[in-house]
This record gives C-alpha cells, sequence and structure tokens, in this order.
C-alpha cells in the first residue's frame, strides 16, 4: 500500500518544537544516567520528568538576552523545575545536547525515507511485471541501438534502488550515535558510564571517541547518501522527460483533469513532476558537499558546522522526502504508449540487426573488419533513406555469397534480442 505524501511528517520532526524536545529528552536521559550512579536523588529526577517543560516563544525571549540558545533552553526548563533543575545539565556541554538530539532527528528523518524507498520501490516492481515483454527501442547517446523491452527500464531502476535502501539503512546506522562526553570529550566532568546509559535510552549508541563534537564524516555520509539517491532520482526522471518529447512519445507523465500545461499554448503537456524532482537532486547535491566541508573543524571543535547543519539537516531530508513521494506518483500513474514503442523500433527500418549480420559473418569466417565494411555500407544508406535494411542486404553481393538470402532473412528476429529477458527478472526480482 503506497503511503500517500504529506510534509507533515518529516516536517513535525524539524520543528521547534521537537527539537527542544529531544534536547529535554537527552537532559532527562542523562538525569536518569547520573541517578543510577547514585549521584542525584530519584526523587529529583522524577520531579524533573514531571514538572519538566517549555515553550518555544519563552526559550527564544531568553535567547534574546543569551544570545545562546543551549542556555535558554535550560533556563527555560528551570522556571517549570525549581530547585532540582540544578541537576539538569550537570557536567555537560551543549554539543552534549545539540549533537545528540541531531542524531536522534536525523535517524528518525532517515526512518521515514526508508519507508519512501521501499514504496517507489514497489511502483517500480508492479511496472516492471506490467511491461515484461512490451519490446522498445534501446538507445545509447540518444541513437537508436538494440531493442529492449520496457520493462527492463524498471527492474534497471528497481535495481539501484535495491542498493540506495542499504545505503540508506547504513547512513541510518552510522548517524544514529550520540555523545555525552563534556567539553572536550574526555569525560572529565561526567563518567562514561552516563553517556552509555543515557544513548541507550534513547536509542542510540555512544560514539566510542568523540572531542567536544561528534565526527561530522557521520553525518557527511548521511547527506551524501541523500545525494546519491537524489541522482537516481535524477536519472529516472530524466528517461521520463526524454520519453515524453513529442518525437518520441513513448510513455508520458499523467495529466491531471482540469491540469494545465502552459499559460499561453493549451495543448502543451509539460513533464513538470519530472522536471522538478531534476533540481531537487541538483540541491541534494549541493548539501551532501556543505556536509562534507563540515567533517574539517578546528582543534576539537569550531562552530562553522552549526550554522550549516540548521540549513541541510530539514532541507535535505524534505526536499528528498518530497522527491521520493513525487516520483512514485509519476511511475505508479506514467501513461504508457507501446504503439509508439513499435513504431519507434520500426522508424530505422530494421539497422539494430547490424550487430547481429556483422557477428554471423565472423562465424562463417570473414575477418571481422571485412565484415563491419560489408554491413556499415549498406546501414549508410539507410541512414540516407534508401530502402530498408534487410532488402539492401539481400543485395549485397558479399553478403549474400557468404551467409545465402535465408540466412539473412533469420537474422531479422526481435525474439532475439529479448530471449533473456525472464533470466534478468529472475536475477533482478528473486
Amino acid at each position: 500500500m503506497i503511503r500517500r505524501y504529506t510534509r507533515q511528517a518529516m516536517e513535525r520532526i524539524w520543528s521547534d518544537e521537537n527539537r527542544y524536545q529531544k534536547w529535554l529528552d537527552v537532559e532527562i536521559a542523562v538525569c536518569e544516567a547520573w541517578a543510577s550512579l547514585g549521584k542525584v536523588p530519584v526523587q529529583s529526577v522524577d520531579n524533573i520528568k514531571e514538572k519538566a517543560r517549555f515553550t518555544v516563544e519563552r526559550i527564544e525571549a531568553i535567547e534574546e538576552v543569551t544570545r545562546h540558545d543551549v542556555i535558554a533552553f535550560v533556563s527555560c526548563i528551570a522556571e517549570y523545575v525549581g530547585e532540582d533543575a540544578r541537576f539538569i545539565h550537570m557536567g555537560m556541554t551543549s554539543s552534549d545536547v545539540l549533537d545528540t538530539a541531531f542524531a536522534l532527528q536525523l535517524k528518525e528523518s532517515g526512518q521515514i525515507l526508508i519507508e519512501d524507498i521501499r514504496e517507489i520501490m514497489e511502483a517500480l516492481k508492479k511496472r516492471a511485471f506490467e511491461f515484461k515483454h512490451t519490446p522498445a527501442m534501446g538507445r545509447s547517446h540518444g541513437i537508436h541501438a538494440e531493442p529492449v523491452t520496457f520493462g527492463l527500464k524498471f527492474a534497471l531502476w528497481y535495481e539501484e534502488m535495491k542498493r540506495n535502501l542499504k545505503r540508506m539503512e547504513d547512513a541510518v546506522e552510522v548517524i544514529s550515535y550520540g555523545k555525552i562526553s563534556g567539553a572536550v570529550g574526555t569525560f572529565a566532568n561526567i563518567p562514561p558510564e552516563v553517556e552509555e546509559y543515557a544513548c541507550r535510552r534513547l536509542g542510540l549508541k555512544p560514539a566510542p571517541i568523540s572531542t567536544q563534537i561528534i565526527q561530522r564524516d557521520r553525518h557527511a555520509q548521511f547527506f551524501t547518501t541523500l545525494a546519491v539517491i537524489g541522482s537516481t532520482l535524477e536519472k529516472i526522471a530524466t528517461e521520463i522527460r526524454h520519453l515524453q518529447r513529442t518525437e518520441v512519445l513513448e510513455a508520458m507523465e499523467p495529466f491531471g483533469k482540469g491540469q494545465k500545461g502552459s499559460s499561453a499554448m493549451p495543448h502543451k503537456k509539460n513533464p513538470i513532476l519530472s522536471e522538478n524532482v531534476t533540481g531537487l537532486a541538483r540541491l541534494l547535491r549541493g548539501y551532501a558537499l556543505s556536509s562534507l566541508e563540515n567533517v574539517a573543524l578546528w582543534h576539537e571543535r569550531d562552530i562553522s558546522h552549526s550554522s550549516v547543519e540548521r540549513v541541510i539537516g530539514p532541507d535535505a531530508t524534505i526536499a528528498l522526502d518530497f522527491a521520493l513521494a513525487r516520483l512514485t506518483r509519476v511511475i505508479e500513474g506514467l501513461v504508457v504508449f507501446p504503439e509508439n514503442m513499435q513504431k519507434n523500433i520500426d522508424l530505422t527500418k530494421g539497422l539494430w540487426h547490424s550487430q547481429g549480420v556483422l557477428l554471423a559473418l565472423v562465424e562463417r569466417g570473414v575477418a571481422r573488419d571485412t565484415a563491419y565494411q560489408w554491413v556499415q555500407r549498406n546501414a549508410l544508406q539507410v541512414w540516407e533513406g534508401k530502402e530498408n535494411f534487410q532488402d539492401l542486404l539481400m543485395k549485397d553481393e558479399d553478403i549474400v555469397r557468404v551467409l545465402g538470402k535465408e540466412a539473412v532473412k533469420g537474422l531479422f528476429d526481435l525474439s532475439h534480442h529479448l530471449q533473456y529477458v525472464d533470466k534478468i527478472f529472475e536475477r533482478v526480482f528473486s
């Protein structure tokens, strides 16, 4: 069952309310860890858990004075908790909260993206089997090559999305690490046991070693993974855009009732959804570059990465979530024209049998270069608009002398090109 896209799920993860709630979750987990070590009274932790709350408006008002978001947050919480607030943020540095909470947000968003990938894979698989044996012209350099089936295109995309699913699962695993190790990662004022307890409580793993921050190679892997997935979506979208061109028209995006393609030209049906996905892929690559530049920071930490991540965290995950949902809709509703595929196959008058003729001549003992010249001289005449390929070959004395006319006719068989489609599908979908 395809999940109908709503942006609220991803946007909720990146809302101010959820961000501060994640901060509070981290603070409470650390308080619980201290209590487990006997350093904070259990009743104080219970009081904190019961009374701790915040409003975004109050945090922002305090931050206007403090110019520090985490201090403003802790101060806001303290107003609700009272005396036991002295145990909140004990032994911690701001990045203990920020990085661990950021990991929780990225993990949540990654899990949504994993589900998105599974859904587009489901749509691709369905269309692959629908058009498994529908012949279409394969192209290299944009020029007719040899026949494929339209289902093979979907199967190819499905296989690539399988790799993307594995990449995304790996990226979520790599990013699901927290740190509660203090100002420069030495645990000087907060023991490793607190980190271990808090991370386990939050569903994360403790970073084996950190500075003031979790190292940004983890984040770079996450955001470059989003970019790779975006590039796959662009690859699919670009093919659909080509197939919708008037001169090709083998497939077309769904066009809704009442939809309009152009303010000036009422006849237009434009591949705007695929074009939109192409543009989003460019953004994702830009975000990936920014994440790579965040890896190198000064000494145990500087703050140059922070402003970047406040943008690319929500923007990249929301953009990919949207792009995956949009392209899934395109794949599900793609209008396919098998009759135009056959028309395009016939367009070059059998030229796509050229390799079969070449190989048949070689098998009969003709030198490859010589056989190539014989076949090419006939093929070039087809390009010039003279007859069809088979008729020209039948008139070529060199070719007929070696192969015979009946053998030439036998080489013009579409099924030869598609004989292993079932085997390919078995490889992809088994």
